[in-house]
């Protein structure tokens, strides 16, 4: 079986990886942008129409992430015998970066350690803001790899566990109940804790804007690791400035640097959220863990051996959809 990785990760994780693959898996790997035309799977996030022209035994593409970049959706439309899919190694990171942030907003954890690195006690002495998650509503947005996850860490918080999802197919699990996305307004009013784990696609795109924040009940905390776009900027940030929303936790922004010179001095949204103590900022870095690419490298091997054995692989993504 032929593999291609297009842009790999440095060479120790293509080391790391090259034992746990079976003998009939024949892997290469560079930087050019020359695809060998004998590639039967191959392994890119953006790869170019003409690669995928040019590889006329091409079956699979994987994706090393979470998630089809949009610009990639839009290419894979074009070839319907190609199945695509993605990695899901990310699951364990990302699930854990929602309960920290939901953990920092509801508790008031970063202004809490500001004014204490000014030597400033004030806070202790005055009524707490921090919330108890004990016997809350958490309603998870995307009951998949990542979602389920955080189920299983909101469970062990005590709280009552809602989740949307598309299909319909998941077993309860940690959760208490599935419903479908036609439900989220029946569900909201009920929702102490939003936690959107979903992917950005035309669907999801401003689904959660002030309609949505205005029926969520005083004290909800969101969290979104999701895309930025799937909540209405300006909403959101009108919310938490007013007191509609108590507190959030956000991972996924607006804007991004468009280049490396840009990355010391890019204003993340275009509303000032830095301004606001119930805001815990993170820079889209909730799947990056120092082990991050050797977990990327197990799941590659899980799939890439699946797929030497003509098994069915997992991950599959209906481009139809984004995800």
């Amino acid at each position: 079986m032929i593999v291609h990785y297009l842009h790999p990760p440095a060479q120790e994780y293509l080391n790391y990886l090259s034992p746990k693959l079976l003998a009939e898996i024949r892997l290469s790997a560079d930087d050019s942008p020359n695809v060998p035309d004998d590639t039967q799977i191959l392994i890119a996030g953006r790869p170019q129409r003409e690669q995928l022209q040019d590889c006329l035994k091409l079956k699979k593409l994987i994706i090393p992430w979470a998630g089809i970049p949009p610009e990639t959706r839009q290419l894979m439309l074009d070839f319907p015998d190609i199945d695509v899919h993605n990695l899901h190694h990310n699951a364990a990171p990302v699930a854990e970066m929602v309960l920290a942030l939901l953990l920092a907003a509801a508790k008031f954890i970063v202004p809490l350690d500001q004014s204490l690195r000014s030597n400033d006690w004030r806070p202790r002495y005055r009524p707490s803001p921090a919330l108890l998650l004990k016997g809350k509503t958490a309603l998870i947005l995307g009951y998949g790899a990542i979602g389920r996850q955080v189920a299983g860490h909101c469970r062990q918080l005590g709280m009552r566990i809602l989740a949307i999802k598309r299909r319909l197919d998941a077993e309860l699990e940690s959760v208490d109940e599935i419903h479908p996305p036609a439900a989220l307004h029946h569900l909201l009013p009920q929702t102490h804790a939003l936690l959107i784990c979903l992917p950005h696609t035309p669907e999801t795109d401003g689904l959660i804007g002030k309609d949505e924040l205005n029926l969520l009940p005083a004290e909800a905390v969101l969290v979104n690791v999701g895309r930025g776009s799937i909540v209405v900027e300006e909403a959101l940030y009108q919310a938490l400035r007013d007191g509609g929303l108590y507190a959030a936790g956000l991972d996924v922004w607006y804007n991004y640097p468009a280049d490396e010179r840009s990355r010391a001095d890019t204003a993340p949204a275009n509303f000032p959220f830095h301004e606001l103590d119930n805001v815990v900022m993170s820079p889209h870095r909730a799947g990056a863990t120092k082990e991050s690419n050797y977990l990327r490298m197990d799941s590659l091997a899980s799939m890439l051996n699946k797929a030497a054995q003509g098994e069915q692989l997992p991950n599959r993504v209906d481009v139809e959809v984004g995800y």
